[in-house]
């Protein structure tokens, strides 16, 4: 297997760099989304059951979302130490190149369009 590294090839510092801002970006939208997973107070006075309800449902929201970014950020860790290990957009099954375009909008595809479909 020959290392690709045109603009957006796989083992190019351009798609590297795409990994590290949306890494960035989940760690900022981490930062946002802490408030949301902060305990709710049972006080009666200070809010309505229904209130209480509504802020529940919104720190499970805040912590689903927040388990989705944790596994984006280790699909893109992986991704980063298959570019280390010359491994990088490869289709972990047939082992044929996965497109470019589909690694740019998914750098942490392991698979070609065609074993994906099944």
């Amino acid at each position: 297997m020959t290392e690709i590294t045109g603009m957006y090839g796989r083992g190019s510092e351009d798609m590297r760099a795409l990994i590290a801002d949306r890494l960035a970006s989940l760690d900022h939208e981490d930062q946002r989304g802490d408030a949301g997973q902060a305990t709710v107070a049972l006080d009666q006075q200070a809010m309505g059951r229904l209130s209480r309800m509504d802020a529940l449902q919104n720190q499970a929201m805040a912590r689903a979302t927040g388990t989705r970014r944790e596994s984006e950020r280790r699909r893109l860790i992986a991704a980063l130490a298959r570019m280390d290990a010359g491994e990088f957009g490869y289709c972990n099954d047939c082992g044929e190149e996965i497109a470019t375009g589909r690694l740019r909008l998914d750098p942490a595809s392991i698979k070609c369009v065609d074993c994906a479909r099944g």
